[in-house]
């Protein structure tokens, strides 16, 4: 019987995130029994096994990728990037023949053009792995390719810091959602609503405005501890020397923690046939279908149980002037139909406009702010007052 092979040390890692959310990273990591060193905006750090690595991206909700460090050194001059990176065990994660794609940011250095740093870094990385075929840059917040292994490269204060990709595309891609309705919001933004809100998938959820159903679905892998990665294939899987054993393992202890149900109600409704349709669609692509009630109704229609609950809207944001006026009367209507239907339930909402939001005529307070499809956002959460 052959040797096992020691444990690789931890390696230093950033799990990035959108900007304010990395609070919610941070206490996932803690859950998973990992401490995050430091944190930055749109990214926390913190040293990671390979255990670790595979269960950060098998199971953290509101990341949207994890990065692992390669190497970091001082580059004052392009012969100083082209010494340190001729050392760079770029083997390690790249086999002979894969496409890469370099992700290079400068900022406050004395190198500034990042095409001739990811250009002395792909020289280095073609002399050590053999026939690796390049692909163009790719911004801050795009998809990697099919099979390409993704490099992020920060160049700050003249020192560089290299990261190879373990997750390949976005963690928000959980596989389930090919329908969509209009504005789809992404999986990793509606955990982040759940979370911030403190639903624990212990109590009655509803959401009056679900569009394509993605709050209620990502609430309902919450309720049954479904890992969110679980349908999903991961850049770390095609790294040279990649541990099936390991991983099989970590996979196999997540689907032994899945409850077979959620145990709490869970509603989905919205008045538009399509994003109806969509729901159920990726409901049942999710596995969850049988969790989550979906019905085709006005906001009016709305009625929950008497258990208190979580009431979660991400309503329409109203960016051009001319949608305010409709707008301020769904948003009159979301905070009466609250205080008639669901006395003493929380309301959380993703909210772009304070105006909006205070016709609303509840007591918000901010949980957090991000950004969706570029449009700042802020969590807002309120008790709904009980009858007396």
């Amino acid at each position: 019987m052959p040797p096992r092979r020691p444990p690789a040390p931890p390696r230093d890692a950033l799990i990035i995130t959108a900007p304010g959310l990395e609070t919610l990273a941070r206490r996932e990591l803690a859950a998973l029994g990992v401490s995050a060193t430091a944190e930055d905006p749109g990214a926390v750090e913190a040293p990671l096994s390979l255990r670790d690595m595979m269960r950060a991206n098998l199971h953290l909700r509101t990341a949207s990728r994890v990065v692992v460090r390669l190497a970091e050194f001082k580059a004052l001059t392009f012969a100083d990037v082209e010494k340190h990176a001729k050392r760079v065990a770029w083997e390690t994660v790249v086999t002979p023949g894969r496409r890469v794609r370099f992700r290079v940011t400068c900022r406050k250095s004395r190198l500034y053009h990042s095409g001739a740093v990811a250009q002395r870094l792909t020289e280095a990385l073609a002399d050590r792995v053999p026939g690796v075929l390049v692909a163009g840059a790719v911004g801050e917040d795009e998809e990697d390719g099919f099979g390409e292994q993704l490099f992020v490269v920060r160049l700050f204060r003249d020192r560089l810091m290299l990261s190879a990709d373990t997750s390949g595309a976005l963690l928000h891609r959980r596989g389930y959602r090919q329908a969509t309705a209009k504005a789809p919001l992404r999986e990793t933004l509606a955990a982040a609503m759940l979370l911030g809100a403190g639903w624990d998938g212990r109590r009655p959820l509803a959401d009056p405005l679900c569009g394509s159903g993605t709050i209620p679905i990502e609430a309902a892998m919450i309720a049954r501890r479904m890992a969110p990665g679980r349908a999903r294939t991961f850049a770390f899987e095609q790294w040279p020397g990649h541990d099936a054993a390991a991983w099989r393992a970590v996979r196999d202890e997540a689907a032994r923690a899945e409850l077979s149900s959620a145990g709490v109600a869970i509603g989905a409704s919205d008045r538009d046939a399509g994003g109806v349709a969509a729901a159920r669609e990726n409901a049942a692509r999710a596995g969850v279908a049988d969790d989550i009630g979906i019905a085709q109704q006005s906001l009016s229609a709305l009625r929950v149980g008497t258990a208190p609950g979580l009431l979660v809207v991400n309503p329409p944001y109203g960016i051009r002037v001319g949608d305010k006026g409709p707008l301020r009367d769904l948003f009159a209507q979301l905070g009466n139909v609250a205080r008639a239907q669901a006395p003493g339930w929380r309301l959380a909402m993703l909210s772009a406009d304070r105006d909006l939001e205070r016709q609303v005529r509840l007591p918000f307070a901010e949980q957090w702010k991000s950004t969706n499809g570029g449009i700042p956002v802020r969590l807002v959460t309120a008790e709904v007052p009980a009858h007396e």
